[in-house]
């Protein structure tokens, strides 16, 4: 999509500080890091959002979970981590291309909101 935020990011049309990348997934820095580490792993392919995953794309997300297991791996995260997705208005989706926020480097908070 042309005017995605995060397909730019991705095509470097919009400068990020990347972690990871491979032919399936691009991983940055979050620009307003809510954890000691906030890291953004995003599909290159567009997908909306989570209600959009089907069986034609799902290996697509599967890529993204190998991704984040070796981003936390590398980040030193061995005491653990949190993987969130927002979907849709009601669930604060700010960007309409599916994205997964990685967050650790401290203990997070047992409250979801």
């Amino acid at each position: 999509m042309s005017d995605c935020i995060f397909c730019k990011i991705i095509k470097g049309e919009i400068p990020s500080k990347k972690v990871y990348e491979d032919d399936c997934v691009y991983a940055f820095h979050d620009i307003n890091p809510q954890a000691a580490v906030h890291i953004l792993i995003v599909p290159k392919t567009h997908i909306e959002s989570a209600a959009d995953i089907t069986a034609e794309n799902s290996m697509i997300v599967g890529r993204v979970f190998e991704a984040a297991a070796k981003i936390a791996k590398e980040l030193g995260l061995e005491n653990g981590f949190r993987i969130v997705t927002n979907v849709g208005k009601y669930g604060c989706q700010s960007v309409k291309h599916i994205h997964f926020h990685l967050l650790g480097g401290e203990q997070l908070t047992e409250k979801m909101s």
